[in-house]
C-alpha cells in the first residue's frame, strides 16, 4: 500500500511540473513583466542540464522576442580543456599495463588533433565506461597488477563520491588506483564571465545540483558585488518558467537579490556533509577551462594528504596548452557570444557520431541539444 501511495504522488509531482495550464498561466505572465522592460534582456542559464531541459520543452521558442536564454559553461565535458584531453590521452603511451575508467560524455571528446579516449581503446587501450567511480575500487582490486585511472571531470556535484572513493582507497590502501583531477567550480567562473565583461549577460539562471551541494550562500557575491539579477532554478518546465519570472521581477523593480525556486531540494547551507568531505580531499587551484584559459581558484587538486591519487603527478604528466580546432565555436557558445547553429560544423561535419567540439559530444552540451531537438534559431 505505501509503495502504491508514493507512485501516485510520484505522478502526481510530476504532472504539476508539467502542467499545461499552469505553464499557460506563467507564460502570460512573463509577457506582461516583459512589457514592462524596454529593452533585450540576456539571461545565461549555467547548467548543461537546464539548457536540455529547455531545448526539449520548446521554451526559448515560446518566450517574448526581448526575453533571450543563452548557454553559458555549464557542462563540465564542454569546458575541459583540449590540452586536459591531451593529458588524458597520454596515459596509454606512458603505461601500457593501465585501465582507463570514465564516465561515458568523456570517450569521444576529442583533443587538439582530433584523438579520443574512443579511438585509443579501438587502437588496443584498455578503456572502461563506469557508472560510479567506486566501481573503480572493484576494478583495482580484482587487477592487482594494473593500474587504474578514473577520469575526474565534473562540477561540485560529482567531486564529493570522487572524494568519497579516494578516502576509501585510502582507508583501504589501495595504490594502483588514481584520479585524473579536472574538476571545475561554478561561482568562480560566474565571477570570471562579470569581471571579463566579455559576455552580454543581465541575469543567471543558477544550476539546481550544484547549488543541493554547496547551497546559495556561495552566490551572494552576484547581487551584492555586481548587482546582477540570479535565480536558482529545478528542471522542470515549471520551475523555469517560474524562474524567469522571479529573474524579471529582480530587473524592473531593480531588487537583483538572490531567488531559490528549487526551495525543494536547495539550502543556505547545502549539503554539510558533502562539503566536510571535499574540504578534507581537496584544495583549490586555477584550472584550465576550454576556450577561456586559467580561472582564480575554479578547480579541486588533492590536498597533500590524498595528492598520491593524482594520476597526473603520479605518472608525471605535465600541463599542456593546445588550440581550439580550426573553425570550432565551442568556446563562443560555452561563453554565451554564439549559437550552436552560428557555427559552420554544426549539423555538418560535426554531429554526434563525428563530433569536433565538446558541446555536440556531452549529453548536456548545447550543441547536442540543438541537433537533438532540430533547433533553427
Amino acid at each position: 500500500m505505501k509503495k502504491y501511495i508514493k507512485m501516485n504522488i510520484n505522478y502526481f509531482e510530476e504532472k504539476f511540473w508539467r502542467n499545461k495550464e499552469l505553464a499557460h498561466s506563467m507564460l502570460c505572465e512573463i509577457a506582461s513583466l516583459s512589457q514592462k522592460i524596454n529593452k533585450s534582456i540576456n539571461i545565461m542559464e549555467v547548467c548543461g542540464t537546464h539548457t536540455m531541459s529547455i531545448a526539449a520543452s520548446g521554451i526559448r521558442n515560446i518566450l517574448p522576442k526581448n526575453i533571450n536564454l543563452i548557454s553559458g559553461p555549464g557542462c563540465p565535458v564542454c569546458v575541459t580543456s583540449a590540452g586536459d584531453i591531451d593529458r588524458i590521452l597520454k596515459f596509454p603511451k606512458i603505461n601500457k599495463n593501465l585501465i582507463i575508467a570514465t564516465f561515458g560524455d568523456m570517450i569521444k571528446v576529442p583533443g587538439s588533433e582530433k584523438k579520443t579516449l574512443s579511438e585509443a581503446k579501438a587502437y588496443g587501450a584498455d578503456v572502461r565506461i563506469v557508472y560510479s567511480p567506486l566501481d573503480c575500487l572493484r576494478i583495482a582490486v580484482e587487477n592487482s597488477r594494473k593500474e587504474i585511472i578514473f577520469i575526474g571531470v565534473g562540477f561540485e556535484t560529482t567531486a564529493p563520491l570522487i572524494a568519497a572513493t579516494v578516502k576509501e582507497a585510502h582507508n583501504k590502501n589501495i595504490k594502483n588506483f588514481s584520479v585524473a583531477p579536472l574538476f571545475k567550480l561554478v561561482p568562480p567562473a560566474l565571477r570570471y564571465l562579470l569581471d571579463s565583461k566579455i559576455s552580454k549577460v543581465d541575469a543567471f539562471i543558477l544550476p539546481g545540483h550544484v547549488s543541493a551541494i554547496i547551497g546559495y550562500r556561495p552566490y551572494f557575491f552576484l547581487s551584492k558585488e555586481y548587482f546582477m539579477p540570479g535565480t536558482i532554478v529545478g528542471f522542470e518546465p515549471l520551475d523555469i518558467l517560474r524562474g524567469i519570472i522571479l529573474i524579471l521581477k529582480q530587473i524592473i523593480y531593480k531588487d537583483p537579490e538572490l531567488k531559490i525556486e528549487y526551495s525543494r531540494a536547495v539550502s543556505i547551507g547545502g549539503n554539510k556533509t558533502a562539503l566536510k568531505l571535499m574540504k578534507d580531499v581537496y584544495g583549490t587551484y586555477d584550472a584550465d577551462w576550454r576556450a577561456i584559459g586559467p580561472i582564480k581558484d575554479s578547480g579541486y587538486e588533492f590536498s597533500k594528504k590524498y595528492e598520491k591519487f593524482d594520476a597526473f603527478k603520479k605518472f608525471c604528466v605535465a600541463p599542456i596548452k593546445a588550440k581550439e580546432p580550426a573553425g570550432c565555436l565551442c568556446g563562443k557558445i560555452l561563453l554565451g557570444l554564439s549559437k550552436p547553429v552560428e557555427c559552420p560544423h554544426f549539423g555538418k561535419s560535426c554531429n554526434p557520431q563525428h563530433a569536433i567540439g565538446p558541446c555536440m559530444v556531452s549529453a548536456e552540451g548545447a550543441c547536442a541539444a540543438w541537433y537533438k531537438y532540430g533547433i533553427k534559431k
